[in-house]
């Protein structure tokens, strides 16, 4: 299609001159070769030592291995500055200790907010107090946490010793003890490796529950860690504090999942209460439907019971209806024109066959009634209905029959009662003679 363009068009679809080729006129920057050319090692090996004059090589310190000589310089150190201490410690020349030792109580743990005047107020119950000395540190001057009570009498300090040993003063119980240092050979306090204690052996089941002011040697037995250095103490500290970290963690999620399955059983509770009560509604649907079903089933039998009652009388009707008269007419002894097999002695016996069929509907209707007693006993809700039921079955179907005013016993009875008079038949209420023997 271009080769129909005008010339003007077809000039801009033609292709341009090539680009001319002008050399460079220096290298590129990769091209250039500044540095010498790469060589061997060999004109460098004049340089290098004998490898029998090099020292060995050194093995540098691990951070553990770091810590741990530290951790043992620190301890070798302590050990020194005690025994340096141990050797000049004579608590006798001590300037502060004054008073009279045997009437002196120590009192430790105490709160750092208890003022002499509280401690002078907790421990004047005891006896009268002649010095409080408490203990502050040096360099800051804040209170140590424990103190020395110098009593009057020696016997206020044995009542103080025996009653005040973990007493609670300002939220703190206190640890109560006699002044050991000027009174028991030997003794060394706790900063100088002696001292009391060892109620924080480590967990809360292996601490000791009393004040602490006994020698721990008589709870060695104990199970639990024994005494430990210094360090050995900081390690365990920090193990034990890991580990109640881990058991609380551990306590947490357990309460999270009592939580969770307490929540899970609620639900399954509330559940099964729901198919409880469906079932019950069921069950009560179902207990409705068969009461319903067998009121039914009773109207029923009882409409069965009145249409028999009624086509009973309808067929004791019809020779009358059809014409014939009747087999009882005429008097009672007299033979028929048949002679003893006429319609006398067929009647006859159609009147027997009725006063036994009489008969056993009477025995029916007496177990009728006895049920029907029963019923009414474990169903006096339905009082009223069984009675109504009680006088259709009565009026025969709506028929009055002349014995409306007389009961069902009384009834019964004048059925029963075959004079020579007759009896009444209860399918249609007519009296109807008896029939000679």
């Amino acid at each position: 299609m271009t080769q129909f363009l005008p010339p003007n068009l077809l000039a801009l679809f033609a292709p341009r001159d090539p680009i001319p080729y002008l050399p460079p006129l220096e290298k590129l920057p990769h091209e250039k070769h500044h540095n010498q050319p790469y060589c061997g090692i060999a004109p460098y090996i004049r340089e290098f030592e004998d490898p029998r004059d090099a020292p060995p090589p050194t093995r540098a310190e691990t951070r553990e291995e770091r810590m741990e000589r530290k951790r043992r310089e620190k301890i070798e150190r302590r050990q020194q500055e005690v025994e340096t201490e141990l050797k000049m410690w004579d608590p006798h020349n001590d300037p502060n200790a004054q008073g009279d030792a045997f009437k002196t109580l120590f009192v430790a743990r105490v709160n750092y907010d208890t003022t002499e005047s509280k401690l002078r107020r907790e421990f004047e119950v005891y006896g009268p107090i002649k010095r409080i000395h408490m203990v502050y540190s040096k360099r800051s001057g804040k209170p140590r946490g424990y103190a020395f009570i110098e009593y009057e009498h020696e016997r206020d300090m044995h009542s103080a010793y025996k009653h005040a040993d973990g007493k609670k003063i300002d939220g703190r119980r206190v640890l109560v003890d006699v002044e050991r240092g000027r009174t028991v050979k030997g003794w060394r306090p706790r900063r100088l490796g002696g001292g009391l204690g060892g109620t924080r052996r480590g967990g809360a089941d292996v601490n000791i529950r009393h004040s602490g002011r006994d020698d721990t040697s008589r709870y060695d037995e104990r199970p639990g860690p024994s005494p430990l250095p210094h360090r050995d103490r900081d390690r365990d500290r920090e193990r034990e504090r890991r580990e109640r970290s881990r058991e609380r963690d551990k306590e947490r999620e357990r309460r999270r999942s009592r939580s969770r399955d307490r929540r899970r059983r609620s639900r399954s509770r509330d559940k099964e209460e729901r198919r409880r009560s469906r079932e019950r509604s069921k069950d009560k649907d179902r207990d409705r439907k068969r009461r319903s079903s067998r009121s039914r089933e009773r109207a029923r039998r009882e409409r069965e019971r009145k249409e028999e009652l009624r086509g009973g009388g309808g067929d004791m009707a019809e020779p009358s209806e059809a014409g014939d008269p009747p087999p009882d007419d005429g008097p009672p002894g007299e033979l028929g024109p048949d002679g003893p097999d006429g319609p006398e002695e067929k009647g006859r016996d159609r009147d027997r066959e009725r006063r036994r069929s009489h008969r056993s509907e009477r025995e029916r209707r007496r177990d009728r009634d006895r049920d029907r007693d029963r019923d009414r006993e474990h169903k006096r809700g339905e009082r009223g209905s069984e009675r109504g039921r009680d006088e259709a079955r009565g009026g025969g179907g709506g028929q009055d029959n002349g014995l409306g005013g007389l009961g069902n016993d009384s009834r019964d009875m004048y059925m029963e009662s075959e004079g020579g008079d007759g009896y009444l038949a209860p399918e249609n209420g007519y009296l109807m003679e008896a029939a000679p023997e």
